[in-house]
């Protein structure tokens, strides 16, 4: 599916994470005449470097946490945008395992509301080019095992909380589209690397952890191999 964005407003979710401050830094570079409303509840992930964007006149920031219904609902309305990119999510598999209730929410529940709001919208306004573009990830896939990389038409085989909460997600956008017609777009990239990462992801971690003299965490036996992409290449 393509779908032209010249002169459309677009709502981002998660707009102030890793990969979402990228996506709205460069589009906004890139293309005049675009409405963003950026839609984010800052939570510790978020980060700072949206902030040279508070006079541009294309950009919107509204904090709101996905599983508020009503806010989201409010915000979504009167935007009137012509495309959701979903970049909000609990992302971190470690933080999963130990506490999945909040991936849980923000990753099942909070899809939900968005999905049930661009519904009703399309339903009300009429937008039926309107378009529902979900981030997810590759880790919907399962570990790799006696193969090269996984394809998109692989079976789903979740290995961590993180994970299982993506791959519900797919499901509901999936499910959403064949039940109510909605257009959609996901996205499965592999691990994304560049700046202003958080300094809990692997590659932060490695590089502080021998600027400050401690051991490299090993995961395993340390034989595993990982697909990593530079923000910026995902972005484009």
């Amino acid at each position: 599916m393509t779908f032209d964005i010249k002169n459309k407003k677009i709502i981002i979710t998660g707009g102030c994470g890793f990969i979402g401050s990228e996506f709205i830094r460069t589009i906004i570079k890139k293309n005049k005449n675009i409405s963003i409303l950026n839609i984010d509840n800052l939570t510790y992930a978020s980060n700072n470097s949206l902030e040279y964007l508070k006079k541009n006149k294309f950009y919107k920031f509204k904090k709101i946490n996905i599983n508020n219904y009503k806010k989201l609902s409010i915000a979504f309305f009167e935007f009137k945008p012509d495309l959701l990119i979903n970049f909000a999510a609990e992302s971190h598999v470690d933080n999963s395992i130990k506490s999945s209730k909040k991936f849980i929410n923000t990753n099942i529940f909070g899809v939900y509301n968005l999905l049930e709001i661009s519904r009703k919208y399309i339903e009300k306004k009429n937008k039926k080019k309107f378009l529902f573009l979900q981030i997810s990830t590759d880790e919907v896939y399962g570990d790799i095992v006696n193969k090269k990389s996984s394809k998109e038409t692989d079976n789903v085989i979740p290995s961590s909380p993180y994970s299982a909460t993506k791959a519900a997600a797919e499901n509901l956008v999936v499910a959403w589209s064949r039940t109510y017609k909605m257009p959609y777009i996901i996205t499965n990239s592999s691990n994304n690397y560049g700046p202003f990462q958080n300094k809990e992801k692997l590659i932060p971690t490695v590089i502080n952890n021998i600027l400050n003299n401690k051991k490299i965490p090993i995961y395993g036996n340390g034989k595993q191999q990982r697909n990593w992409i530079h923000v910026s290449d995902n972005i484009n």
